[in-house]
């Protein structure tokens, strides 16, 4: 039988399964293939009981929001495993099992580039409180919206808004949190005046003396530029860092 998710990231559902899955019960029929055949067979699985290790399911919580579509095939090959060799959960060499955590870690660096660099912009809604509603646009790489949502509903509590984006959209009315399918970028609003403000801000808080471009890209990866107005001005802003350094340390 085919898994039955409910949304991209949704381990509950897929954990729920697992049991099944490693008993032999039900077929997995996405992305796993041959690879299967590396572990036990299924009168093997179904004579050990599951019982997952220490932190497996916030291991697996994690790369279940990974943009690779063999994220389930590897987390269920990986159960397999930790069902015929023991100790390899304390192995922390072993390769899968440092894919599975790599996988793990760009999903915590995903969120927190989302917490950092979404930038909403106002615009008129007579049916939002207050006669506005903040939204913006954003492009993330993993299914992270509902992990990177709590964020978001505490620091902008008092506010509706909107998260736009290609995998899904949020909208928050002050009260409840709700979700929606896939947005496109021509559905975010254009540039407001409280963005040009912000911009005029930007530029004067510029620092050219501490400029680090290869530093600057590696903490603001340029894949999140078109979603920052900000970024608009950082050519031009690192072309004249020489000048304007210079021009500081002559006072």
């Amino acid at each position: 039988m085919k898994l039955p998710l409910r949304y991209p990231a949704d381990w509950d559902g897929f954990a729920a399964q697992l049991p099944a899955l490693l008993a032999g019960d039900a077929d997995w029929t996405r992305d796993v293939g041959a690879q299967a055949a590396l572990f036990c067979n299924a009168a093997e699985q179904a004579a050990k009981p599951w019982a997952p290790p220490d932190s497996w399911a916030d291991l697996g919580r994690r790369v279940a929001m990974h943009g690779d579509d063999t994220r389930y095939a590897r987390l269920l090959a990986f159960a397999r495993r930790l069902q015929c060799e023991p100790g390899l959960w304390d192995d922390v060499l072993d390769p899968d099992r440092r894919r599975l955590q790599s996988m793990a870690r760009q999903v915590d660096r995903e969120i927190h580039k989302m917490h950092a660099f979404v930038r909403f912009r106002q615009v008129a809604d007579e049916q939002a409180a207050g006669g506005f509603r903040h939204v913006a646009w954003f492009e993330p790489a993993h299914h992270i919206l509902r992990a990177a949502a709590p964020f978001f509903v505490r620091r902008f509590a008092q506010h509706p808004w909107a998260i736009l984006t290609p995998l899904g959209c949020l909208h928050w009315d002050g009260r409840r949190l709700t979700g929606a399918g896939p947005a496109q970028r021509e559905d975010a609003p254009p540039a407001d005046a409280g963005e040009a403000l912000w911009l005029t801000y930007y530029r004067s808080i510029f620092n050219p003396a501490r400029l680090k471009v290869a530093m600057m890209k590696k903490e603001m990866p340029v894949r999140y530029w078109a979603q920052m107005p900000e970024t608009r001005l950082i050519t031009e802003l690192v072309k004249e860092a020489p000048r304007r350094e210079g021009r500081m340390r002559s006072v």
